[in-house]
């Protein structure tokens, strides 16, 4: 825990600025949120607040000296780590290296390390480099079976150790070679060594053979690997943020001020649970050390800009950001009431200075607009209606005595409907939300209003077959999809209604929210269906 945390540290005092006073600096600490700064505040004052390590440089010593004697204690007598110390413990490769490399980082970032220590891990992969080299020559190495190609595990010694200037002309060949048969984890190290080592053509084709993967999304303005990882998404290199980690390292050091990797960066904030952390203190200390790299590449440390916004070409706000007031400075424009007249209006931003402008921009109304229309960025959810149509088929199953049975077997068609269309009383009518979420999220609420001609078939609240594990409740005026987890990509859950009162009736839109970020919200469009009699 102590590396992130020196880090963090290294990164705020190279920006110039006084760790002291922004401890107890507050601003809009979530701009998704408009009010009153001083009242909103309060809500984030919490106890260990002002005793936050990143701010002191004592306590950051003491969790330092404290994290490099548990780890010498836990050093085995051959220079590497295990899962546990003791005179019987072994050495691991992945311990031993992850170990390794965060004592690299934690030097790197000014911390003191005793001395021996890394010295130690080093020399011990590099025996087990040597080793792997051998089977991969086809060697038997003390009874091992010989290798068929450089793997993941190759791969992150070799980046430690040449971040050490330790090079194993044998091992970077191989690796090399057998580039394709490593994860997308296992390349973005390669290229991490292949960068060091100055080998621009090789890591020109590590890129463009992780470039494959990679996802944007243009309207999100954000960017993310599609690991596919298939059977090895149990295994460290399955890791999908630990994966991302390294990627986002990897562009920090050949294209930090591209589009890629902010689109990643990005990717990653959204996708922090709780806005804190990511799955695990490992994957979260890695986003971590990527983000500080992309922070130092980037320039974003140290901003020096002034920031003007323009509504309709006049200039309504003007601010000045740069260290001194970094965790400060008045961060929001609301207009609102007599100040936002009808019409279309054009917001711009101009930046002069350097540093990067990160905004965001929301618009609440009240509408006459008759049908209402769907909307959403984040989370979107798109509702589609059905009438259900019989078209019921004979299957041959087997009888009590082997015999062959007709059996008829329910079955429906499915036919869409518009809005206008119309049903008649008794007909069954399917109802199907298609959800596309843009990130992992939890605790997200799908109410569906239904039209008031309409009743549901099911009428007992609980768990039924759906594409996303949600809980369903049946009320008087909607049914909503209470979702504990909701996976990136496209969703689909459905239910039944029964047509029942004549008339023509309007079912206003499916609304979309987070239960504990209701910022986060999206609705489907409106349909008006006509129920004959």
């Amino acid at each position: 825990r102590f590396v992130p945390t020196v880090i963090t540290q290294r990164i705020l005092k190279d920006s110039g600025l006084d760790l002291a006073a922004i401890r107890d600096k507050q601003t809009n600490l979530n701009a998704q949120e408009i009010g009153d700064d001083r009242k909103r505040a309060t809500q984030w004052k919490r106890k260990h607040w002002k005793c936050d390590p990143v701010f002191d440089e004592t306590e950051v010593e003491k969790m330092v000296k404290s994290g490099i004697n548990r780890l010498m204690s836990m050093q085995n007598r051959d220079g590497g780590w295990g899962w546990f110390s003791g005179y019987r413990e072994r050495s691991y490769a992945h311990t031993t290296a992850t170990v390794v490399h965060g004592l690299q980082v934690a030097k790197a970032n000014g911390a003191a390390i005793v001395p021996g220590v890394l010295e130690k891990g080093l020399k011990w992969l590099r025996k087990h480099q040597d080793e792997e080299v051998s089977r991969l020559k086809k060697r038997l190495i003390d009874k091992r079976p010989r290798k068929g190609h450089a793997d993941n595990m190759d791969a992150f010694v070799f980046m430690v150790l040449v971040d050490a200037g330790i090079v194993n002309d044998d091992m970077h060949r191989f690796l090399y070679r057998d580039r394709t048969k490593l994860s997308v984890y296992g390349k973005s190290m390669l290229g991490m060594a292949l960068h060091r080592l100055e080998e621009g053509d090789e890591l020109t084709m590590v890129l463009r053979n992780i470039e494959q993967y990679l996802v944007t999304d243009d309207e999100n303005q954000t960017a993310y690997l599609d690991l596919q990882n298939g059977g090895y998404w149990w295994y460290w290199y399955g890791s999908e943020f630990e994966a991302h980690a390294y990627y986002l390292k990897l562009l920090a050091v050949t294209e930090p001020k591209g589009e890629k990797a902010a689109g990643l960066v990005k990717y990653l904030l959204n996708n922090r649970k709780h806005a804190t952390y990511w799955n695990s203190t490992r994957d979260t200390a890695l986003c971590i050390e990527a983000l500080a790299d992309y922070l130092r590449a980037s320039g974003e440390d140290k901003p020096d800009m002034t920031l003007e916004i323009f509504v309709d070409g006049e200039r309504k706000k003007a601010v000045d950001i740069n260290a001194d007031n970094l965790f400060s400075f008045d961060n929001k424009l609301v207009l609102e009431g007599q100040a936002l007249s009808a019409g279309k209006h054009t917001v711009e931003l101009r930046r002069s200075g350097t540093g990067p402008v990160y905004f965001n921009a929301y618009l609440t109304n009240f509408t006459l607009e008759d049908p209402i229309t769907r909307a959403g960025l984040e989370i979107k959810v798109r509702r589609k209606v059905y009438r259900l149509e019989r078209d019921d088929k004979t299957m041959q199953v087997s009888g009590s005595r082997g015999q062959a049975v007709g059996q008829r077997v329910e079955r429906y068609k499915r036919i869409p409907l518009s809005s206008g269309d119309a049903v008649t009383s008794g007909d069954l009518v399917e109802v199907e939300l298609e959800i596309e979420s843009k990130n992992d999220y939890e605790y997200i609420l799908f109410e569906d209003m239904k039209a008031a001609g309409f009743e549901p078939v099911n009428v007992r609240s609980g768990y039924i077959p759906n594409d996303i594990g949600a809980y369903v409740e049946f009320r008087d005026e909607r049914v909503a999809f209470l979702v504990r987890q909701l996976a990136r990509g496209k969703h689909s859950v459905s239910y039944r209604l029964r047509a029942e009162i004549p008339g023509t009736f309007s079912a206003l839109p499916t609304k979309a929210s987070a239960m504990y970020a209701p910022e986060l919200k999206a609705n489907s469009d409106e349909i008006k269906l006509t129920v004959l009699d």
